[in-house]
């Protein structure tokens, strides 16, 4: 992991020049930390607006969590809920399969990836048939279209990182720490196992000392002379 890199990755100008297609998950991404994967496989019922909640379900660990959304992405993400559900609409009516459940939950209920709060917040452009099931449906967009629409924009941004996708959650973890959210906060956001993952990002924050806390003093402008 290239910390120093992604500590001076520039998300400013990475969000500026990113693709309109991909900029709402960039910004989800960097203003949850989320993963990657996580990103991708968010549903409708996971991007909570009314709360500011996104939830991560069966991330590292199978397990689930809960982030930030943040409160500037509240009306964008309503708004796009509104032309998803067209979609959705649209797709019943074109007598599409319902979209990907997980076996047990498929089990539990049948037809629940017909269901509107199952939908992919992030669908893929086209239906496609399910390899495994053979059916046409609509899935996520692809993960390596969203990264490699990062690499662009990082080009664009004209960064000299070999920044990735991942690198808006270094950014997320990063600059919550130099703003002073607490270490075991940050852990559980970023859904770390061992918070010692999470003091890497001591190392690399601006401010931040190796023990990981910033002085009153620092906060006071240095020693008055």
């Amino acid at each position: 992991m290239d910390m120093p890199g992604y500590a001076c990755f520039g998300y400013p100008k990475v969000l500026d020049k990113i693709e309109k297609k991909y900029g709402l998950m960039a910004r989800i991404q960097y203003g949850g930390g989320l993963r990657l994967m996580e990103l991708v496989r968010l549903r409708v019922k996971d991007v909570d607006e009314t709360r500011g909640i996104v939830t991560v379900r069966c991330g590292k660990g199978d397990k689930d969590r809960t982030t930030v959304l943040p409160e500037a992405l509240r009306g964008e993400v309503a708004e796009r809920k509104v032309q998803l559900r067209k979609l959705h609409e649209a797709d019943r009516a074109e007598g599409l399969a319902g979209a990907w459940l997980p076996e047990a939950l498929l089990r539990k209920h049948p037809h629940g990836g017909e269901k509107w709060p199952w939908q992919y917040f992030f669908p893929a452009g086209k239906p496609a048939v399910d390899p495994h099931s053979g059916l046409l449906r609509r899935h996520h967009v692809g993960e390596d279209a969203y990264a490699s629409a990062i690499r662009r924009a990082v080009d664009e941004a004209m960064i000299d990182k070999n920044a990735t996708s991942h690198a808006l959650r270094h950014a997320f973890a990063t600059h919550l720490l130099e703003g002073g959210t607490d270490l075991r906060t940050i852990q559980t956001l970023l859904g770390h196992a061992d918070v010692k993952t999470t003091e890497i990002y001591t190392h690399v924050a601006k401010g931040i000392g190796a023990m990981g806390v910033r002085s009153p003093l620092d906060g006071m402008g240095g020693v008055p002379v």
